[in-house]
Formats: structure tokens, sequence, C-alpha cells
């Protein structure tokens, strides 16, 4: 089996408050954020990792504003790697928040989009209610009651499902009941494709937004679990891989749990922007 590639995928940008990303954190100030997509490449068929939102319009009734142009629309995402909409055998979701199943309904019914089955269930319970827009969830539901456009998982129960040769989907157990993070086995390691459960990494994590304890991450202002879940689920995503790749940050390289270092495009890929050593030892 070839190693695994991971192609970023640009779907826009939303501009959103500050304090939905770190909890706390610049309060009343706008900020704009990537809603990224991830292609997995190298495999016997693309798949697909998170579609974005549907259109500029739907992220209004959030408050938000879409800011997605001509070259930020999926298929022509797409097609920069040779990949047409039919190509691609699964569309996987971390989970189901608006900017992140939006364009499921121009896939065909033959290409199976796979979830936690916890997901559906959460998104359609209310407990997150306008992230899970009407549309969004709809199309799902008709896809429900089509023969294998749905593959359900239950994660929580079974632990990591190997999804195709070298991808495995796993509860993510955090942001939201259903999330799943996807482990993608590289040449360079294992890539995780985390979804929501980091925003940000230089505020949650390499900084941490008014933090004194030490490798303390710091949560999202945007979760349907406990303190402590998201935590712990960033904790266990900083010990176990090697890349992470968040929805709306760049991804990252991890080294003994810390973060070493930045990506653009492609995982693995050159390290864009390196972090400097920490000196321990004055002078």
């Amino acid at each position: 089996m070839m190693p695994l590639e991971i192609k970023i995928l640009d779907y826009g940008d939303i501009e959103l408050e500050s304090s939905f990303l770190v909890l706390g954190h610049n309060c009343g100030r706008t900020r704009r954020v990537l809603t990224l997509g991830f292609l997995i490449l190298g495999g016997p068929y693309p798949v697909l990792v998170d579609t974005g939102y549907r259109s500029n319009q739907i992220m209004e009734t959030l408050g938000m504003r879409g800011l997605q142009f001509h070259e930020n629309m999926i298929e022509n995402q797409l097609a920069r790697h040779g990949v047409r909409m039919g190509d691609v055998r699964f569309v996987c979701h971390t989970h189901l928040h608006i900017d992140h199943a939006g364009k499921d309904d121009l896939f065909p019914m033959n290409t199976t989009v796979v979830l936690n089955r916890k997901e559906l269930e959460y998104s359609v319970s209310g407990l997150m209610h306008p992230q899970y827009p009407a549309p969004d969830i709809k199309h799902l539901i008709d896809r429900l009651h089509t023969k294998s456009a749905l593959r359900f998982l239950d994660l929580e129960i079974t632990g990591p499902v190997e999804l195709m040769p070298g991808v495995y989907c796993d509860a993510a157990n955090a942001h939201t009941e259903g999330s799943m993070n996807i482990h993608v086995h590289t040449a360079d390691g294992i890539a995780t494709i985390c979804g929501d459960v980091i925003y940000d990494f230089n505020d949650q994590i390499v900084n941490p937004f008014n933090e004194i304890h030490d490798a303390e991450p710091r949560t999202t202002g945007n979760h349907g679990t406990s303190k402590r879940a998201e935590k712990a689920a960033i904790k266990k995503l900083l010990s176990s891989s090697r890349y992470l790749l968040p929805v709306h940050d760049r991804p990252a390289k991890i080294e003994g749990g810390m973060v070493v270092g930045r990506l653009h495009d492609q995982v693995p890929g050159p390290v864009v922007q390196s972090l400097p050593q920490r000196n321990w030892f004055p002078a």
C-alpha cells in the first residue's frame, strides 16, 4: 500500500465573535477563520472529510458572515487535485455542524456518507440546534432512506474502526456528543483530522489564554460536552498523533505532546512555520 497523503481544501472563511473559538478570549471582537476540508489520496479511492458550509447566506442564521467565493466551491477545490465529485467513495464527517456538512447533497447517492451514529442522533436532539440547519440534516435523512447512501459507525462501543487501509475513525468524545476523529497513516506517522476538538492552536495550546497550569489546554467557547471531556480530548490528540488537522486552523506538527511546527496545504508536507525552541537553561 502506498502511504496516504492529505490535501487541504479551502472552503472559504467565516467571520464570527472571537470568544466562540476560545472561551472568554477577546469577547465582542470579530475574528476571521478558515473553513477547511481534507482529501485523502493514495488509497484505492479518494476519501473526503467534511464539506464546508452550504452558502454565505446560511451562516447569517448564526449571526456569522460567510466568505465563500468561486474558487472555494467544493468541485473547484477537488478539481485542483484531479478529483471529480463522483470519484469520491466516502464523505466522512467529523461532525454535522453547519460549516462541516453543507455540500453533501451535491454528491451522488452512491458516494457513501460516513458518520458516527450518535452524531446524527445529536443533530436532531435540539441541543445545539441552530448549528444543525434544516437543509443539511434533511438531506441526511434522505440518505438514511436510500440504499448504501449512509454508513453508521458506533465508535463509543467499538473503538476505532478501519474505513480503508490506513484510515481509522475514532470517537472524539468532545465538541459534540457524536464527533469523530479520522486517523490517517502517512509516510511520516499518524495524521489526525480532528474537526472542532481544536479551533486555535496558539490560543488553546501553544500560549493558552489565561492559563497558569503547565500543559493545560483551553477549551473552545462552543461545545456540547463537559470541560473535563474537552480538555482530555485535546490532551489525547497531543499524545497520540504526529500531525493534527483541525477545520479552522492550519495543520500542526506535534512532538512530545507539543506543537513544534505548522503546515499549509498538505500533510505530510513541508513545515512552513517552525516554532522557536524553548530556552530551558539561561545562558
